[in-house]
């Protein structure tokens, strides 16, 4: 009688319904069986949320312009009143300044926050900023912040200057107090929602065209009134250069995660592996 060897046992089928529902554990040749996709690890979810606040390297214009605005409201907040009054009259960007020393009373504007650091205005400028500055870089938005700042100043300060030498305004008009970071603010969240998906972007327009409209119907700050939609005009007006900017900003980030190289200031998704090549060996004679 003979006996069947073990390659015949282990060729001839058998039914095992019980262990049917046991998954098979991968093997050499034997794929894993697909499962539900895991979560992203905490560590991860907290980077995610930790790319909306600026870092001095990933956001080094953002980071030094709050670091400013930091120490000028601490100085507003405990220095001497007297001493407090009188720089802010000399950073006023009204229209004597304007005709003696624009560039300085244009720059030194921008570096006081109305209401200091309690004032919600400074946080939202650490978000537009920060995420603009990710998108397309500390060059492109400190331009955007800093033209929509003087384009709106100038828009406003003229025609009160045209309208003091025609009559209409007392001359009281050219010395008014004039400073602050909303027009700059205003610029960057009209440039910021160029990025934004068309849903986000109607809900946000939107809700600022109801805001600033209601604020024109008051007129309770003229000028400020009416410097707050010429500011996101002008960083509406920047939606293609910005676009453009942004697009190839990601294009050679994505070539250069490809080659493994990294870019200063740019925080891909993913970083890919580093491709090195093995070192060539000395080929001797055939």
């Amino acid at each position: 009688m003979h006996q069947r060897t073990d390659r015949a046992v282990r060729e001839k089928p058998f039914a095992a319904p019980l262990l049917d529902a046991v998954p098979r554990q991968p093997g050499p040749g034997r794929p894993a069986a697909p499962g539900p996709a895991a979560p992203p690890p905490p560590a991860r979810r907290a980077r995610t949320w930790l790319r909306l606040l600026p870092t001095p390297a990933g956001t080094p214009f953002t980071f030094g312009y709050l670091l400013v605005l930091v120490a000028t409201s601490l100085f507003m907040e405990f220095a001497d009143p007297a001493t407090v009054a009188a720089v802010l009259r000399e950073s006023s960007t009204d229209v004597a300044h304007l005709g003696e020393t624009p560039l300085l009373v244009l720059a030194a504007s921008a570096l006081w926050v109305v209401g200091g650091l309690t004032s919600p205005v400074v946080f939202v400028l650490a978000l537009v900023l920060t995420a603009l500055e990710r998108r397309i870089g500390g060059w492109r938005t400190a331009a955007v912040f800093v033209l929509g700042h003087v384009v709106a100043t100038l828009a406003t300060e003229i025609p009160v200057g045209i309208s003091v030498v025609a009559g209409h305004l007392p001359e009281s008009s050219l010395h008014r107090l004039d400073y602050g970071i909303s027009f700059g603010l205003m610029a960057s969240v009209g440039a910021l929602t160029g990025l934004f998906t068309p849903l986000v972007r109607t809900l946000v327009l939107g809700g600022l065209g109801v805001m600033l409209a209601i604020d024109l119907v008051d007129l309770s700050s003229p000028l400020t009134d009416w410097g707050h939609p010429l500011a996101l005009l002008f960083g509406i007006a920047c939606w293609p250069l910005l676009r453009r900017a942004g697009a190839v900003g990601e294009a050679v980030t994505r070539g250069a995660a490809a080659r493994g190289e990294v870019i200063r200031g740019a925080v891909p998704s993913r970083r890919a592996p580093r491709r090195t090549r093995p070192p060539a060996r000395a080929q001797g004679p055939r």
